[in-house]
Order: C-alpha cells, then sequence, then structure tokens
C-alpha cells in the first residue's frame, strides 16, 4: 500500500441485538466489490456488539466475502438461549440473586448483572477463531482491529488493539490505547451492557460495555491509522429529519415506564456520543477546509478525514415491537413488568431481542440501506463500476 493511497477505517457501534443492522450493511459491501476482492477495511473498531462483528470480520480478513457470508448465518441463527440464560430457572434465578443480594445487600458478593449472559462465552469461544487476527496481519490483509470497554475503577474508556507494524499506545482525556493480543475476554467486557450482563475482569480490573465512557467513538481508528472512515450506526431515529421542522407527534401524557427510562439511557448511551462525534469530525472537515493553501494541516490536527455514514432508515424500535412475540416466556414475563414488552418500552426490547425473526429484518434493512447509497459507497471504496448484486 502507498503512503499516499487513504487507510480506510470501519466502525462497527455498539447495540447489543441491533448490531445484526451492520452485518446487512457489510453484506451489501460484499456484493459491490469484485469477486475475490480483498477485505477493504485494513482497519476494524467496534464497540459492544459491534466488536464481536469487528473481530469476526477480521478474523476472516484474508476471506472477506467468505467472513461476511459467516457472520451473517451466525446473526440470522441467533435465539435468545445462545446469549443468556432464558429459561425459567436462569431467569428466576438471576433475578432473585441481584434483587437479594444488590438491592438487599443478603448473601454472598454476586455480579451485578438482571440477566445471566454465561451462554455467550460458550457460543463466542466456539464460532470464533481468534487465530485468524493474526494471519490476516501476516498477509497484508489487515492493519489493526481494535474493541473498546470501559473500566469501572479507572473510569477510562480502553481500546485493546491487535496491529502489525509499529502502532504507538495513546493516552487522552478518560481514553487510552493499549496493545495487547485480542481474546473472547475482550469482547465479554465490550458488549458487557451495565446492570444488565456482568463485568469482565480483564487483568487487575473490571471492564463493561465500551460505549459508556466513549466520547469519541471514531478516535481509535484514526490513531491505528484510519485516514477516511465508514460508520455503521445503530441509531434508531432514521437520518434525513429536518431539524428546523418540529417533530409532529401525539403526547400521551402518561407517566414514563421504566423500560422508557431505561431505552433512553441505552440510547444515550451507544447512539448519542458517535452521533456528536461525527457532528465534530464534519466540523473539524469544514475547518480544514479553511486552512490556507500549504498549511500544515495534519501537524495541526485538522487534516479533514472523509466520513461516509450509514445508519437506519427505519426505526429500529417498532421493528422490535413487531417481533416482541419472538421471546421466550421466561424472558417476555421478566420484561413485562418494567414496560419493555409494550411499544413505548421497545427501546429496552430492541437491545435484548436476540431472536432470527429480529435479526433477520435488521440484516434486510441494513442491506436495503447500504445498497441505496450504492454511489456513495462505491466512490467511497474506490470501485469505477459497481458489480452487479449476486
Amino acid at each position: 500500500m502507498s503512503s499516499a493511497e487513504p487507510v480506510t477505517g470501519l466502525i462497527l457501534s455498539g447495540g447489543g441485538a441491533r448490531a445484526a443492522y451492520q452485518v446487512g450493511v457489510l453484506a451489501a459491501i460484499a456484493e459491490l466489490l469484485p469477486v475475490g476482492a480483498a477485505n477493504p477495511f485494513p482497519v476494524i473498531v467496534g464497540t459492544s456488539a459491534g466488536a464481536i462483528n469487528a473481530v469476526s470480520l477480521a478474523s476472516g480478513a484474508t476471506d472477506f466475502r467468505g467472513a461476511i457470508q459467516r457472520l451473517t448465518a451466525f446473526w440470522q441463527g441467533f435465539r435468545s438461549h445462545l446469549v443468556l440464560r432464558s429459561d425459567w430457572p436462569g431467569v428466576i434465578h438471576q433475578a432473585a440473586r441481584f434483587v437479594s443480594h444488590n438491592l438487599m445487600g443478603i448473601g454472598a458478593p454476586v455480579p451485578v448483572a438482571l440477566l445471566n449472559s454465561s451462554p455467550l462465552r460458550g457460543l463466542l469461544n466456539d464460532k470464533l477463531h481468534m487465530s485468524g487476527i493474526a494471519d490476516a496481519i501476516a498477509q497484508k490483509q489487515l492493519k489493526a482491529v481494535a474493541v473498546t470497554a470501559f473500566g469501572y475503577e479507572s473510569g477510562q474508556a480502553v481500546t485493546f488493539y491487535q496491529g502489525g507494524g509499529t502502532i504507538e499506545s495513546w493516552l487522552r482525556h478518560r481514553r487510552i490505547g493499549v496493545p495487547t493480543q485480542l481474546s473472547v475476554e475482550h469482547l465479554l467486557a465490550s458488549s458487557a451492557i451495565p446492570l444488565l450482563f456482568a463485568p469482565v475482569k480483564i487483568g487487575e480490573e473490571y471492564f463493561g460495555d465500551g460505549a459508556v465512557r466513549q466520547s469519541a467513538p471514531i478516535s481509535p481508528a484514526l490513531h491505528l491509522g484510519a485516514s477516511r472512515v465508514l460508520v455503521v450506526g445503530v441509531s434508531g431515529n432514521p437520518r434525513g429529519v429536518d431539524p428546523q421542522q418540529p417533530l409532529q407527534r401525539a403526547y400521551t401524557g402518561q407517566q414514563p415506564t421504566l423500560a422508557q427510562v431505561g431505552g433512553h439511557l441505552l440510547n444515550s448511551t451507544f447512539i448519542d456520543s458517535l452521533e456528536s462525534d461525527i457532528e465534530l469530525l464534519q466540523r473539524l472537515n469544514q475547518f480544514s477546509h479553511l486552512l490556507p493553501d500549504g498549511a500544515p494541516s495534519r501537524a495541526l490536527g485538522a487534516a479533514p478525514v472523509e466520513v461516509l455514514v450509514i445508519s437506519p432508515s427505519q426505526p429500529i424500535d417498532e421493528i422490535a415491537a413487531r417481533h416482541r412475540q419472538e421471546l421466550p416466556a421466561a424472558l417476555r414475563l421478566f420484561l413485562r413488568g418494567p414496560g419493555a414488552t409494550k411499544t413505548s418500552g421497545a427501546g429496552v426490547l430492541s437491545y435484548l431481542l436476540f431472536e432470527s425473526g429480529y435479526c433477520s429484518e435488521l440484516i434486510d434493512l441494513g442491506r436495503r440501506d447500504a445498497l441505496a447509497k450504492r454511489d456513495e459507497l462505491c466512490r467511497f471504496l474506490g470501485l469505477v463500476e459497481p458489480a452487479v448484486p449476486a
């Protein structure tokens, strides 16, 4: 790769089951690429469930199309019991432990988690082949892959990365980069949604979902050498709404349910910081164009970074509400009390609905949204002529 050639980074944000949307976008990209094309993303960065997608893609980077096919089958075959204990004994036992110890202080210490996500460890150990990362780096099909987790004691967003060559670690306000050999433990830590899933110990510290304190989600990709980035978001709010026009909605005047409150908290964790970072990057790009010709823009930290964003064109909450009956009976009852099985509380449901019907619809939506930006994607990826979709 020549020094003048741009390095493309892929940003896969968090969001539990919402991350199925990312798989559809990647499937569309695989269709647009010529048969046998190399991995188009030398730098891959993921957070939360996006970290699982990122590492899965990086592990199969030597066969990009094959990696996407495996990732698609992985999500299309999802069932709740593969990710968390969704049977009656499992749900009741975990809820009782949470209430008795964490709320009432009774009994021995237990992880702070409303749900038991222990099945996910076995699933990842079975499906992911982490040695593929080193192979892809050795074959120059990958420059670096990174996942971000949040340290509960340090209060830092820690980006664990595995890469080739010399990639300097970084230290910024409450966010650092640490070189390491990635493992399933890093993925479990990055995807451990606070209060819902148990923290994971790495070294001497317990970690949780990386989106919690990730104030600059795009930054790790730039530290790893990316000069342009494709961001695949999981926002529940379709883009394109005119910000000058007030939203027309009917207000019920009812008090918010626990699920509504939780849904907004999850959205602020997984979505708001990414969208704010995109807006900041776009403003910095505008600023860089105002610099006089010949100004050392990169030395000033103002070199333009091309960014392409693909995010859902339909409200994900509404999609989740349509599929709520797919939940196992025990989980459905557990979530009914807080209001998560109601349309108004579907925000929480959209993160926890690890069922094939819901995930498959999100994959289809991601594919359609990506193909709707066919021309932009082809230009961004340097494809002269789009390939005919298979």
